[in-house]
């Protein structure tokens, strides 16, 4: 397993973190063809290769994902892409 572990410091209220980790995790359920759910503050992330979770804390949001074998060489998308998303969703808070 390859694993990706993102951390963002944020200074949104609570209701705009979540705003912003929904937006992210529908992203990468269209980019990706993950499916997630909420359970309370944190979205777990699943699909063929790939689990994971986004935990909206108030001031950061954590993102760990899990790559299996064939998912591994795109590593680097996924980080670019979450990355991306995250410094374009805190900045338009």
């Amino acid at each position: 397993m390859s694993s990706i572990d993102i951390n963002r410091r944020h200074s949104l209220d609570h209701d705009h973190a979540r705003e912003a980790a929904e937006k992210l995790a529908q992203d990468l359920s269209q980019q990706f063809d993950v499916n997630y759910s909420w359970e309370g503050d944190t979205l777990q992330f699943k699909r063929s290769g790939v689990k994971g979770h986004l935990n909206v804390t108030p001031d950061e949001l954590q993102v760990h994902l899990e790559l299996g074998m064939m998912l591994r060489p795109f590593k680097s998308r996924f980080e670019q892409e979450i990355n991306g998303q995250l410094d374009k969703l805190i900045a338009q808070a």
